[in-house]
């Protein structure tokens, strides 16, 4: 299950994401959106969790808590669009 996750401090890093969904189920990646240009964070990230129902256990469960004084949002990732 590929999972959304927005709003986040541009402190927070990969390991910071890891630690707090593993403690709901097997994470197989995470991946923090960055500018190209400046390697800043853009905010938002990714998690692959392969279980489903710990996918949706860790998203009604992360969603609107806090994570290092932001408000965190957390849903199910959908398909990128091509608007070209």
């Amino acid at each position: 299950m590929n999972i959304y996750v927005g709003n986040l401090d541009f402190k927070v890093d990969e390991s910071d994401l890891e630690k707090v969904f593993q403690e709901h189920g097997t994470v197989s990646s995470v991946k923090i959106i960055t500018d190209k240009f400046s390697g800043r964070s853009k905010g938002f990230g990714f998690i692959t969790m392969d279980n489903d129902d710990e996918g949706n256990k860790a998203i009604k469960e992360l969603n609107g808590t806090t994570l290092k004084d932001r408000e965190i949002v957390v849903n199910e990732a959908r398909p990128r669009r091509n608007d070209y």
